[in-house]
């Protein structure tokens, strides 16, 4: 999706940008983490495909073409076709706070239930889902997921100090509130907030052309799917 809630507090030339931005910062961070092996990202937009591949991300087509959920499990089946017992996490793309540390402490917890889950910083949608080996993903994201997600049986991971795994963004005032937990580097150039802070990635922003994130192509944020030790 192209965050359009964003659009009154951006404009709709920023917009579609930001969402690459808060991808690319979400998939640096979680390729930064220390028990992820890899990132699986589900997109059929070729832009946010080349970006995200060039972090170092390993992307795949939406060829289920049947919503969000449909393509979260598509992705953790591609990431368990190649290794069948990996545990696999579903994470939003919209998380430009996101620290590595944080979430290694979030999927370290997740490991000790066959499915667990991360409530948003509104306790009511859901920014990361996991099912440890020999589980299923099972994903209900989407709205008030929270509820969905424990009506399926997955357990919710309850942690202090774990904002920027929580802080996904849909508003301006999300966004805010992320810029106040310090945007990943990506995000910081595209939004007149504070700057990364330490403990952020670092990385350079691709450079200016057309079709890219500096470009005036605009591109959807996609959602990643990660297999991983032994979380997203």
């Amino acid at each position: 999706m192209a965050k359009s809630r964003l659009a009154g507090s951006t404009g709709d030339l920023l917009r579609p940008r930001l969402a690459l931005a808060f991808a690319q910062d979400t998939v640096a961070a979680a390729l930064a983490c220390p028990v992820v092996r890899d990132v699986v990202v589900v997109t059929d937009d070729p832009v946010a495909a080349a970006e995200l591949a060039a972090l170092g991300a390993r992307t795949v087509p939406d060829s289920p073409a049947a919503g969000l959920n449909a393509a979260l499990a598509h992705g953790a089946r591609a990431v368990r076709t190649g290794r069948p017992r990996a545990p696999v996490a579903a994470l939003n793309a919209d998380l430009p706070a996101l620290r590595p540390a944080e979430l290694a402490r979030v999927l370290t917890a997740a490991g000790d239930f066959p499915r667990a889950f991360l409530a948003d910083a509104a306790e009511i949608g859901t920014t990361l889902l996991a099912a440890r080996a020999g589980s299923e993903l099972n994903p209900a994201f989407g709205g008030a997921s929270r509820h969905r997600h424990l009506s399926t049986g997955a357990v919710e991971i309850v942690l202090a100090g774990v904002d920027s795994v929580r802080r996904d963004v849909d508003t301006g005032e999300d966004l805010l509130a992320a810029a106040a937990l310090g945007l990943g580097p990506y995000t910081a150039r595209r939004h007149a907030g504070p700057r990364p802070v330490p403990g952020t990635v670092p990385g350079p922003l691709p450079g200016s052309v057309p079709g890219t994130a500096g470009g005036p192509v605009p591109a959807p944020a996609p959602d990643p799917v990660c297999g991983a030790r032994p979380g997203c």
